[in-house]
């Protein structure tokens, strides 16, 4: 919990997670049968008949709120000390959020006076992260409706349990902004000879490892390739990148030619590795269990294995059908054939990124920093995020600003139309925002004594540099 000491002894506490729960109304009906209905509640230390009330309570709400609005329910409630999140993933589950408000703890006349920030949140960043949540579950367990399907309420109990119990610790709820409500992908620039290199890799692969029904390729935690679906793989890269990547980390971080590379694969071809799966291939007993996930829920419905395997920056996921099971063979078969050209093709886009990274020259820090966000190819792009780490998201702006940032896209959201907010923050800061065409553009600037007109020059010289002038609102 973040908690920051000031002037005159005043504390902040983060924002943090009071209670979260799912249930269905259908599942007990009856009077006394209320029990019935919660599928999953945190912390589960509460007692029964509390458990019961604030499903009650949720319940009430929502549909006190259908009447007033029959195809959008109740989305979120705010109340003094905290707020609600409501969503209804599939129908007639519901999922419901509690975080606290942050609150500043104060002394007056020498006691203690806490007060509860009421305006803090932004509804639409964490009916996101609620939101993510569900798609997260659905992505290693499938929709909840087929876990009733596959044995009733106690498998879908048990799921819900067990994946929850986990997921939950990872909610860092202090440090959620404008990137949740996005859940982009962040893209790799790559020059066409390179892509086309990479390409024909996965082709080859595609090919040789016959029982790959999808590819995705990734270097330096962005995306190049992928064969999924949109929605899929943007949840697939959220869990990648915010988790199975870091805790893989250290070895990388140990270098080439460190001798920790020649004992991990016992290989001195090269540098590939499994991040699921084996852990040593030379081990006739090694497991070769790789996690399962579950694609295209709304169709056809498809589980598969999760293999993923990296050389230098480089990683490959190769998605095969959950009903054929890989054997070590096939995972040698694997690391024999994909393990040298990965390596090899790594070293090639650092050379690449590297000759561009020199012809483009490295300014000196630019007054301005932005988010970008595609909505048609959920293109994402942040100088503002010094990185995401599974437990906290380093921007390089103050709170205040990221708030304001969100604000703005809430305006957006109100509107179909292209259109543009400029606004003047505290001290010397502008801040705008454009959106243009399913795009949107967030720019920070710090200049002091700047005017309106500067302001939309530096921005337009902007669009024209970083963005090929996609920003027409002129």
């Amino acid at each position: 919990m973040a908690a920051s000491g000031g002037a005159g002894q005043e504390k902040q506490l983060a924002p943090a997670l009071l209670s979260f729960f799912i249930y269905n109304p259908r599942l007990g009906p009856k009077e006394g049968e209320e029990e019935k209905k919660i599928l999953f509640y945190y912390p589960n230390e509460v007692e029964k008949n509390e458990k019961i009330r604030s499903v009650g309570l949720c319940e009430a709400i929502v549909q006190f709120t259908r009447t007033f609005s029959p195809s959008k329910p109740a989305k979120s409630l705010h109340t003094q000390k905290n707020r609600q999140f409501f969503n209804e993933p599939e129908e007639n589950f519901w999922m419901v959020m509690v975080v606290r408000n942050p609150i500043v703890e104060k002394h007056k006349d020498g006691k203690p006076v806490v007060e509860y920030q009421e305006e803090e949140l932004l509804d639409k960043v964490y009916s996101s992260v609620l939101q993510q949540c569900y798609n997260m579950y659905k992505l290693f367990n499938g929709t909840f409706r087929k876990a009733m399907e596959d044995g009733g309420v106690r498998v879908l109990k048990d799921r819900l349990e067990k994946f929850f119990h986990r997921y939950l610790q990872t909610l860092h709820l202090q440090s959620c902004d404008l990137l949740d409500v996005f859940c982009g992908i962040s893209f790799f620039p790559l020059d066409k000879m390179t892509y086309l290199k990479i390409q024909s890799f996965i082709n080859k692969m595609e090919e040789s490892l016959s029982i790959v029904k999808y590819t995705a390729f990734l270097y330096n935690d962005q995306l190049i390739w992928s064969g999924l679906e949109q929605d899929d793989m943007r949840i697939l890269y959220k869990y990648l990148t915010t988790s199975l990547f870091p805790r893989h980390i250290e070895p990388e971080l140990a270098g080439r030619d460190s001798p920790i590379h020649t004992e991990m694969s016992g290989n001195l071809q090269h540098y590939g590795r499994f991040l699921t799966g084996p852990l040593n291939l030379n081990d006739p007993e090694a497991k070769c269990r790789f996690p399962k996930i579950f694609v295209n829920t709304e169709d056809t419905y498809e589980e598969l294995h999760l293999i993923v395997y990296k050389a230098m920056s480089a990683a490959v996921c190769f998605m095969i059908d959950a009903s054929t099971q890989p054997t070590l063979d096939f995972c040698r078969k694997l690391d024999s054939i994909v393990g040298p050209q990965l390596t090899v093709l790594a070293s090639d886009i650092c050379e690449q990124y590297n000759i561009n990274k020199r012809m483009s020259g490295s300014e000196k820090e630019p007054q301005f920093k932005f988010i970008y966000f595609n909505h048609m190819n959920l293109a994402e792009k942040s100088t503002i995020h010094l990185r995401r780490t599974p437990n906290i998201s380093l921007t390089s702006v103050h709170p205040d600003l990221m708030k304001i940032l969100g604000d703005i896209n809430s305006d957006f959201t109100r509107v179909d139309d292209d259109e543009e907010i400029i606004v003047k923050a505290m001290s010397d800061y502008w801040i705008v925002g454009k959106k243009s065409d399913q795009r949107e553009l967030y720019v920070i600037l710090n200049q002091k004594n700047a005017n309106l007109i500067e302001v939309n020059e530096e921005v337009k010289k902007l669009c024209a540099t970083q963005f090929n002038n996609i920003f027409f609102l002129d």
